[in-house]
């Protein structure tokens, strides 16, 4: 979805934000990174774009009044790419933002690099973009030099590993209106620390076919898995059943209906209205809608059903593979072996 194989990096700047709550400093560069060496260029194109090339998920800027304007990303963002010449200050201005929303203890201190690309490609399309990334987690790296027929060993602390960057975004110049497309990182672990989407970009997922594939498919596999059986009383074979319905139904059609959907699925009355209570919670949660109605994206559905695990583990010596008619595997108990056992039916062995 997101390629760099025609991009340049034409403007760098770098700042560093601690964290304001526990009183670290803010600094701000004077100036550009002039980027003079096509081998560095190389390595921060890597460092910065290669986590992209693996997104599906694009994002928009907004703001909870539905005011774009009054979204600070946004904001500087537009002055941006309407003069690039203003590219460092603006880039001050963000970094100064970045820095006045950082007030959770768990925020850690960090470079942050600020990017301006051309013929950045999105879903086919060349635009400029920019790029924010924050640096965070270093590292100690060996350093091997031979002198003579000799080597000797060197190292160096609070070296940054070009194949993990903690968190970044790309804003790319084009549906400014609905809020740029925006791809975005974070690979946060804590709750409490998750500022960089919700505090300091302030996005939420586009409303497009992909999205609602997506989010519609991660409802349905977190009902049928972890809320379903705390519910009622479903075995294992009932659960991948459903799954394999949820994602056949997706596969066989080209628009989804919810009614149809769940009469296909779920078809129980009861089952239905336990789907439907649990669809409103998890769009309330997840501050996302949940269309009734929408074209479904194949790259969703071929991403999203390798996540629909169809298989019984059976203690650590068989798995079993469901991919249709559960009637042709029954359990039961054997008392004499104490154990529980699966009975398949079957045509012809392959």
């Amino acid at each position: 979805m997101i390629s760099s194989f025609e991009s340049s990096l034409s403007q760098l700047s770098i700042h560093k934000a601690g964290n304001k709550l526990l009183y670290e400093s803010l600094t701000l560069a004077e100036h550009c990174l002039k980027i003079e060496d096509d081998t560095l260029e190389f390595l921060l194109k890597q460092y910065f774009l290669s986590p992209f090339e693996r997104i599906n998920e694009i994002y928009r800027l907004f703001h909870p009044t539905d005011d774009i304007t009054l979204n600070e990303v946004n904001h500087f963002a537009d002055q941006i790419f309407n003069s690039p010449k203003t590219f460092h200050k603006n880039s001050q201005q963000l970094a100064k933002h970045l820095y006045d929303i950082s007030n959770h203890p768990k925020i850690k201190a960090g470079e942050v690099y600020f990017a301006y690309f051309d013929n950045l490609q999105i879903e086919g399309e060349l635009l400029n973009a920019i790029g924010i990334f924050k640096s965070e987690s270093k590292e100690s790296y060996l350093k091997v030099l031979q002198q003579g027929k000799d080597f000797q060993l060197n190292y160096e602390e609070e070296a940054i590993n070009i194949k993990k960057l903690d968190k970044g975004c790309l804003i790319f110049n084009t549906e400014k209106e609905k809020g740029f497309k925006v791809a975005v990182i974070d690979q946060t672990n804590q709750s409490e620390a998750i500022y960089w989407k919700d505090n300091f970009l302030k996005v939420k997922l586009r409303d497009d076919t992909h999205s609602f594939t997506n989010n519609f498919l991660k409802l349905t596999k977190q009902f049928i898995t972890s809320t379903l059986p705390q519910e009622q009383e479903i075995s294992k074979t009932d659960q991948v059943d459903f799954l394999n319905k949820s994602v056949n139904y997706f596969k066989e059609n080209e628009t989804l209906d919810i009614n149809d959907f769940q009469a296909t699925v779920f078809q129980d009355k009861e089952l239905i209205k336990s789907f439907q209570h649990f669809g409103s919670k998890y769009s309330d949660e997840n501050n996302i809608d949940i269309a009734d109605k929408f074209e479904i994206s194949d790259q969703a559905v071929k991403k999203q059903a390798r996540a629909f695990k169809r298989v019984l583990k059976l203690d650590k010596n068989f798995d079993i593979y469901i991919h249709g008619n559960k009637e042709l595997i029954e359990k039961g108990y054997d008392a004499k072996k104490g154990k529980n056992f699966y009975k398949i039916y079957f045509d012809e062995e392959e």
